[in-house]
């Protein structure tokens, strides 16, 4: 699996180089600034790519900028942000395009290799990875807008967020002390409260994440 990897600190970069070979990725380009990052994605076109919001020249948001960019040339493009910072707006962009393969990660909570590497992996396989305080500051204009959204229960939002999480049913199932049956039954509900058409459930988990996360909801196809 190719990655493309954009992070300014030397250290950090060659660190996240070799825990990522040592789990079998190849990094077919390791880059320090925004306009090297978008070169490399339009380039490589990798099967994911890795990347810090705040990157030289601006150090602003340069890395989410480049991201971005480069979604817009390849359509679904899996992105994995790995930052210590939340950009409200632009990762709301990042989302929107409902697409998938989508992760914001902040660094300091990341607690192992085994978890980051399991994002990196659910990311490039087209699912989503969120840091709970990541949705949380998405959620905080998220639940305020209208839509079907605002149908679900409350314990349909906490199935739907663990979902962002990139749980799994029974990981869900444990959180939340219930059976796995019920957490199918929610997440029909929610599938057929946020109006997504049948298609294959994977698809569907991953347009739900993104319509939860935008506030919006509708036919996916």
């Amino acid at each position: 699996m190719r990655v493309v990897l954009a992070e300014d600190l030397y250290l950090l970069r060659e660190g996240l180089i070799r825990l990522l070979e040592a789990h079998g990725f190849t990094i077919a380009a390791a880059v320090e600034t925004g306009p090297e990052l978008l070169e490399a994605l339009l380039t490589h076109r990798p099967d994911v790519a890795v990347v810090d919001v705040r990157l030289p020249p601006t150090l602003t948001d340069e890395g989410l900028q480049a991201a971005l960019k480069a979604r817009r040339e390849i359509r679904g493009l899996p992105v994995l942000v790995l930052s210590q910072h939340v950009q409200q707006l632009y990762a709301r962009e990042l989302l929107a395009d409902g697409t998938g393969g989508i992760g914001y990660l902040l660094k300091d909570r990341v607690f192992n290799a085994a978890q980051f590497i399991d994002a990196v992996r659910r990311v490039a396989a087209g699912g989503t990875a969120m840091d709970p305080d990541v949705i949380a500051q998405l959620m905080q204009t998220t639940s305020r807008r209208p839509g079907p959204l605002l149908g679900l229960s409350p314990r349909e939002r906490e199935v739907l967020e663990l979902m962002a999480e990139g749980c799994s049913n029974s990981a869900i199932a444990a959180r939340l002390s219930v059976s796995d049956g019920a957490v199918a039954k929610h997440i029909a509900n929610i599938f057929s409260k946020l109006e997504l058409a049948p298609d294959e459930d994977a698809n569907r988990r991953v347009m739900a994440v993104l319509a939860y996360l935008n506030g919006t909801a509708g036919q996916s196809g």
